[in-house]
């Protein structure tokens, strides 16, 4: 969840895609909103899910409704897991992922007849943040599954195997509730399997503010949430290099794009419903939101999207709006 910033934030976003508008002025109203279709556009769009991904729902829609006001966005955050839930009852129009969708989780929807397609909208590190005062600037992989596995005894950064430098401080642990897609998305990467993870720990459910104050206040504190909120929180805590096998790589932009931070570089998704997608403003809205991800990506301190992940999200959107129907 993000702070009262999200004011500034939006409004930014906002600006900055306003600006883009303005010179678009003397084309054809269409798949951006404005327009003649943004006189005749109106309705509610409701989206719920992540809350990683809520910057950038809320940056689209809050852009969106400045060219199509009679249609009202509104973005829920009840984690992944729940957004699915939710979504997959029929109860939202689009639901926010940092992760992708389940099998168990698909099977529900089609149980309840929901069709979606999985749109890939910015993409995301996960970083490992610490105090910044904590002198260690790297772990692996395999240091971060012993303090973060089911049977981890570790309360303590000397007892990490290998630890370099020493620092004779208590391990705090902060990391989000079972219903996150960062939960579900880290437990796999670092431990192997989704939701394998120790029980003792300060559960923040989908409060990041939580883990930076808690990380921020405790010499031993360590926690992890997606690297824009690194960026919000630039000098607060401090992030650590990741060793995956390939030596230790430092979370950024670029080597989450190059594919350099493995294995906790990961894409984040909207899943519009088939039905919801039957409406003009959805379609409207989706036609928008891929059409300005780089912006809304940058804006909210996201990695945006590869010219790859682009042309693709881009042709789904055209498959989608064209009739084609719900696409995964």
């Amino acid at each position: 969840m993000r702070s009262r910033s999200w004011l500034a934030l939006t409004a930014s976003v906002v600006l900055a895609l306003g600006i883009a508008a303005c010179g678009d002025d003397d084309d054809e109203a269409g798949g951006g909103g404005g327009g003649e279709q943004a006189e005749n556009l109106s309705g509610a769009i409701k989206i719920d899910g992540s809350s990683t991904v809520a910057p950038l729902s809320e940056g689209a829609a809050e852009a969106f409704q400045t060219e199509n006001p009679n249609v009202r966005v509104t973005v829920g955050t009840s984690g992944t897991g729940g957004g699915f839930e939710k979504f997959c009852n029929g109860e939202t129009d689009i639901s926010d992922a940092s992760r992708a969708i389940k099998d168990e989780e698909k099977e529900a929807c089609a149980k309840n007849g929901i069709e979606f397609a999985e749109l890939t909208v910015a993409n995301d590190g996960l970083a490992v943040v610490v105090n910044p005062e904590n002198p260690v600037t790297c772990l692996t992989t395999e240091q971060l599954k012993q303090v973060w596995d089911t049977d981890s005894r570790v309360s303590s950064w000397n007892d990490i195997d290998g630890l370099e430098p020493t620092f004779d401080a208590d391990l705090d642990l902060f990391g989000p509730g079972t219903d996150s897609g960062t939960f579900d998305f880290f437990t796999e990467a670092i431990n192997g399997e989704e939701g394998r993870q120790r029980t003792k720990y300060n559960n923040v459910g989908e409060d990041d503010n939580q883990t930076v104050r808690g990380v921020a206040g405790s010499e031993g504190g360590m926690g992890y949430f997606g690297l824009s909120f690194v960026k919000e929180n630039e000098g607060t805590v401090k992030p650590l290099e990741v060793d995956g096998g390939k030596g230790c790589v430092a979370p950024s932009d670029e080597t989450v794009q190059s594919g350099e931070y493995a294995p906790l570089g990961r894409p984040l998704y909207i899943y519009p419903s088939n039905k919801a997608l039957q409406r003009p403003e959805v379609k409207a809205f989706i036609d928008f939101y891929i059409q300005n991800a780089q912006s809304i990506a940058e804006q909210a301190l996201f990695v945006p999207l590869t010219e790859q992940q682009t042309t693709e999200a881009a042709s789904k959107v055209e498959e989608l709006t064209a009739g084609g129907g719900a696409a995964e």
